[in-house]
């Protein structure tokens, strides 16, 4: 009930801008509001919590219907480190950095539909 995208090719700020709107909310309300999404982030998310539920369906038989997003956090990945000539001889640093996806999924009792 957990899965882990790593080495996102985007800055963790814009991740977590989607991830803070898809928290605690059920698998398909999530990803039909990922689906619509204008922002980049929406798509790596989304591929996430497939994932997430995906592996909750495999190996313990839960329907994704019963599953919520109980824990998701975008944190920073490696920074590759570039940079580009300034005026005067100077550097200027280019950071291009990257975000690991972590989603936790949770069972809702029956009585727990929100």
């Amino acid at each position: 009930m957990k899965a882990v995208a790593k080495y996102i090719h985007m800055s963790p700020r814009k991740v977590r801008l989607v991830v803070d709107l898809v928290r605690d909310r059920g698998v398909s309300e999530a990803l039909v509001m990922l689906r619509f999404l204008p922002k980049a982030a929406a798509k790596p998310v989304e591929k996430a919590i497939r994932s997430a539920a995906a592996n909750a369906e495999e190996s313990f038989g839960l329907s994704p219907d019963d599953l919520y997003v109980a824990r998701i956090t975008a944190d920073e990945g490696p920074t590759l480190k570039r940079g580009q000539p300034g005026p005067r001889g100077r550097f200027k640093p280019i950071l291009k950095r990257s975000t690991h996806i972590t989603v936790v999924l949770g069972e809702r009792a029956a009585g727990q539909r929100a």
